[in-house]
């Protein structure tokens, strides 16, 4: 599916729903400025817009239309033979996370940025792309007048969405230090092991993306222009927050695994301490029984009418004295 829209140099709507025919026309007006958002399109699509009409290089296509795992920017200046005219290729990742699955779920958006076009292409719906989209139709603020500030939009639409997803995750980590101190089942030890491997996939993916910013906040490419550079830098200070957010919820699931090993290493002591003060109770009682179970032949005790009686109260008496003496230990 393919959505155009062209704006004015003053962020108003000129046109939408453009002919493929058109659009060349569109691009040579220095007063308007093309966007493209292609959403799961077909290889006609993509041939057709990326190909036929912005005529991008071969290289920033395949990577386009390929996954790229890492975030990455790359700036194409047209050499001798080149149609296309100067932009920038630029890879990012949204991501949302679902407390029900317990992941991180990332949609890769590539973005092609020019003097006066930008396209969007992913695969599954964007909600930051949709959100800067509808604002930039209803024109209330007038963002759309240049591609440079509609990229940032995005970008920090795509920043601004990490937060929620952080909140659900502070309330799983929440959770499970409440499991892994009251309850610390395998259950307990699965969830925070799963739980910390999603926080670490989401500093892979915001460490390459914290440096893809940080060259648009350093004001490296000359198609942003200079006054659209400290918008940049600002949703690089947000990006890099949440990475200061994601390092600080590792430390706690660290933090939690150990916890969650000295109670289950506590839960063991306990039981050993159980049995052992077992054992030493009925020490007694097995000493007394196994004594008189040889079955000597001249065992005076034997001849004692009260002998069955005293042997009963001794072996009594002697594991009294033994929960005594481990009760003024506090052994148990």
């Amino acid at each position: 599916m393919i959505r155009s829209l062209a704006f004015t140099t003053q962020g108003r709507l000129h046109s939408r729903n453009i002919d493929s025919f058109l659009m060349p026309t569109l691009l040579s007006d220095t007063n308007l400025f093309l966007w493209l958002d292609l959403e799961n399109p077909t290889p006609e699509e993509t041939k057709m817009v990326l190909e036929d009409v912005f005529h991008f290089h071969p290289l920033s296509i395949e990577d386009c239309v390929m996954v790229s795992p890492s975030p990455k920017v790359e700036e194409y200046l047209p050499k001798e033979g080149d149609m296309f005219s100067p932009y920038l290729f630029m890879v990012f990742h949204a991501v949302d996370y679902s407390r029900k699955d317990g992941v991180f779920d990332t949609n890769e958006l590539n973005l092609f940025i020019g003097r006066n076009f930008l396209v969007t292409f992913h695969e599954r719906p964007i909600r930051a792309v949709a959100s800067v989209e509808e604002r930039a139709v209803r024109g209330t603020i007038h963002i759309a007048r240049a591609p440079d500030r509609v990229a940032h939009q995005v970008l920090d639409t795509i920043v601004d969405h990490y937060k929620p997803a952080l909140e659900e995750l502070s309330m799983e980590i929440a959770e499970l230090e409440q499991a892994a101190l009251q309850h610390p089942t395998k259950q307990t030890l699965n969830k925070i092991i799963q739980v910390k491997k999603e926080v670490l996939h989401l500093r892979q993916i915001i460490g390459p993306q914290l440096e893809v910013i940080s060259r648009f906040a350093r004001g490296e490419f000359k198609l942003i222009r200079a006054h659209v550079v400290p918008y940049y830098r600002d949703a690089y200070d947000g990006l890099f927050h949440i990475s200061n957010v994601a390092q600080n919820y590792m430390d706690s699931l660290t933090g939690i695994l150990q916890v969650y090993l000295n109670m289950s290493s506590n839960q063991t002591g306990e039981v050993v301490k159980l049995l052992t003060s077992i054992t030493v109770i009925t020490t007694p009682l097995m000493i007394v029984g196994t004594w008189y179970g040889m079955n000597f032949k001249h065992m005076p005790e034997l001849d004692q009418p009260q002998a069955y009686v005293i042997v009963g109260l001794s072996t009594l008496l002697f594991t009294l004295v033994t929960i005594i003496y481990f009760r003024k230990r506090k052994w148990f």
